[in-house]
């Protein structure tokens, strides 16, 4: 189906051009009719909680979205429960739309407290997981949860992040914007119309119900004027795999058998063979990651984007929200962005007043066309420590700049520094599945087997990285394979978010906070949040992963040469870290990170050629800056000692949505 043409990405300027425009047709209307021009309406700024939740509308929709994923000869339909104001239809005027299509609506649940859709006799959503429909109800919005097909109410099959995921998502869009078919029941054939709505739309979601959402935007479907992915995939071969290093001993059949209701399971066969079948543990790509990356189809992008992350986030890893941030920017898409230090947390778990506040403001602006003024503040909200956030009219920064920062050799073996001249020699290490990344930043000044670790001198000034990093090594393995991580480091005491603990930077209360009104189905109140932090001796603040094999090419691993030297440019996460003076900056390259990714078939032993390796990292104020920041006379600042630490990794199955591991 051929893209629709683009809509120019100018959206704050597009609505207040719209606002001038109505409020001028109106007074010349007034002045017309003999009245004055002080007799015009302020022009609204917030939208107000003035409807009736308790009455509000509650209905279930199926829409044809004209795919057959269990190729039975029947176009499959999607369910979408609906919340709605009342009073709004009945005076004649048509609303906006809040959507969050997800698969987990019925398996799993959502949110802090894994709510999950509940139903009255007739049929209709009595419980709407999550606040949104309580909040933005009265506020004069539509809510809709939409059952991705395979789950729940709906036909056909999970395909994880796929044509059908995308595109029963999609058909909903086409749905609220007349362009495709609804029905009042399942199978029947009573049609159901979006006559209530103008077909404005946004999508939100954390996770996989934020991976939809970037799928639909990367469709450039009409109507949808705005996502906020909290957590979201970008491209599915980057939750599975990172150039070749396989993250986790599972592909996408586990994750759809997970999410698939109980009969979408006995007719979803074929669907689950494809998942197997097109996506190797090899980590070569295929055409079905080809398929499920939307990064490549950023340029049809047409909604604005609020993008929300973790950048300690070890489920839906940073480098997700990097390269989409990225692409957005290139092709000029209006987007804002919050980046906090937990892990795969959503922020009205770990900001909630802030959050929904901001949310509401964004909504009422891209929904509602409010001049609110959302649009002229600063682009970026960053935590800097434990909620102490700052903020950035641009992000990265303008003066943001790379910096080739290269290892050398040091006093001792595996102790080298880092700087901005090129080193010489080798530095060798063993790959041991056993250890991971907080075990060789926490030895970071010591000789170890494991790893090479290079270390910058102490800062004389703080030093801000912001954005995507790469590094390049050139390694000479003993074996046939061997997998390579690269981890930047802030060597330095701090009091961080224990990202890797329970709650991945949160402690769940038992107090209750209340936003929006409730009905005795459907409360509005949520269990209050705490952070949870720890000290460390030492902070890992981007991370990225390779197998050697796809030195030669990226998309397909082939076996090494025992000898031979090969060169391979890591990507690491995106990320934006204040390493403060007195502190030092560190890179260690090492083999297997434990729980981050797989170990590779053999134990090798890797030499690093130290001339042809360099990190080239994104410094606010570029090389100067790290120059500057490392040709004071600071020394070090003493360890503290009896750290907390991060906590160990958990050990789970990873879920988008879930558990990080």
């Amino acid at each position: 189906m051929p893209i629709p043409a683009r809509r120019s990405h100018r959206g704050p300027h597009r609505w207040r051009i719209l606002v001038v425009a109505v409020v001028t047709a109106l007074l010349s209307a007034l002045v017309g009719a003999g009245a004055t021009a002080s007799a015009a309406p302020a022009k609204p700024t917030e939208s107000k909680p003035v409807y009736s939740y308790a009455d509000a509308v509650r209905e279930s929709v199926w829409v044809d979205t004209r795919l057959d994923g269990d190729d039975n000869g029947k176009t499959d339909r999607v369910a979408v429960d609906i919340v709605r104001p009342r009073e709004p239809a009945a005076q004649g005027r048509k609303i906006p739309v809040i959507m969050d299509a997800s698969p987990y609506y019925s398996c799993c649940g959502r949110g802090n407290e894994s709510q999950k859709k509940t139903y009255d006799a007739d049929g209709n959503v009595v419980q709407m997981p999550l606040f949104y429909d309580n909040y933005f109800v009265p506020r004069g919005y539509a809510f809709v949860g939409v059952d991705l097909l395979g789950t729940n109410r709906s036909d056909g099959c999970a395909d994880v992040g796929g044509a059908y995921d995308i595109g029963s998502a999609k058909a909903v869009v086409d749905w609220l914007n007349g362009r495709a078919k609804g029905y009042t029941t399942r199978t029947g054939g009573e049609r159901a119309k979006a006559d209530w709505t103008n077909g404005r739309t946004g999508m939100i979601g954390k996770s996989y119900d934020g991976t939809v959402a970037n799928g639909v935007a990367a469709t450039g479907v009409e109507g949808l004027e705005t996502i906020v992915p909290i957590g979201g995939i970008s491209s599915w071969y980057d939750y599975y795999f990172q150039q070749g290093a396989p993250l986790y001993d599972s592909g996408p059949e586990w994750l759809s058998d997970y999410v698939e209701s109980p009969d979408a399971k006995a007719r979803c066969a074929a669907v689950q063979k494809r998942l197997v079948d097109e996506a190797p543990r090899t980590g070569d790509w295929t055409g079905l990651w080809q398929d499920r990356d939307y990064v490549k189809d950023a340029d049809n992008v047409r909604a604005s984007v609020f993008v929300v992350h973790g950048m300690q986030d070890l489920n839906v890893r940073a480098k997700h929200f990097g390269q989409w941030w990225d692409a957005l920017a290139k092709n000029g898409v209006d987007r804002k962005i919050w980046l906090a230090q937990t892990g795969h947390v959503d922020p009205f778990d770990s900001r909630r007043g802030a959050w929904v506040d901001t949310l509401h403001r964004w909504f009422d602006h891209e929904l509602l066309g409010y001049a609110n003024g959302i649009d002229r503040e600063p682009m970026a909200d960053i935590e800097r420590a434990p909620d102490h956030w700052s903020t950035d009219k641009v992000w990265p920064p303008r003066a943001t700049g790379t910096a080739a920062l290269r290892p050398a050799k040091g006093d001792k073996a595996g102790v080298g520094t880092l700087g901005l001249k090129a080193g010489s020699g080798t530095e060798t290490f063993t790959d041991n599945p056993a250890l991971g990344e907080l075990d060789w930043a926490e030895k970071i000044q010591q000789p170890t087997a494991e790893k090479a670790g290079f270390l910058s001198r102490p800062l004389a000034k703080d030093l801000r990285l912001s954005g995507s990093s790469k590094v390049t090594v050139t390694a000479t393995p003993t074996t046939s394979s061997a997998h390579l991580s690269a981890v930047l480091v802030d060597v330095g005491p701090a009091t961080i978010r224990d990202y890797a603990g329970a709650g991945e930077g949160i402690t769940t209360g038992s107090d209750r906070s209340c936003w929006g009104p409730s009905t005795p189905g459907d409360s509005s109140c949520y269990l209050t949040t705490a952070t949870a932090t720890t000290d460390v001796n030492s902070t890992v603040f981007s991370r990225g992963w390779a197998d050697l094999g796809t030195s030669t090419n990226p998309k397909h691993g082939t076996a090494l040469t025992p000898g031979k030297p090969y060169t391979l440019t890591i990507d690491l996460a995106a990320s934006d870290h204040v390493v403060p003076k007195g502190h030092r900056l560190a890179l260690v390259v090492a083999g297997t990170d434990k729980d981050l990714i797989d170990p590779p078939s053999t134990k090798p032993t890797l030499s690093l050629d130290l001339a042809r390796t360099a990190a080239r990292v994104p410094v606010v104020g570029g090389a100067s800056a790290f120059a500057a920041a490392t040709s004071g006379s600071t020394t070090a600042t003493p360890q503290k000692s009896a750290a907390d630490g991060v906590s160990p990794y958990r050990l789970d199955r990873p879920v988008p949505g879930g558990s990080t591991r």
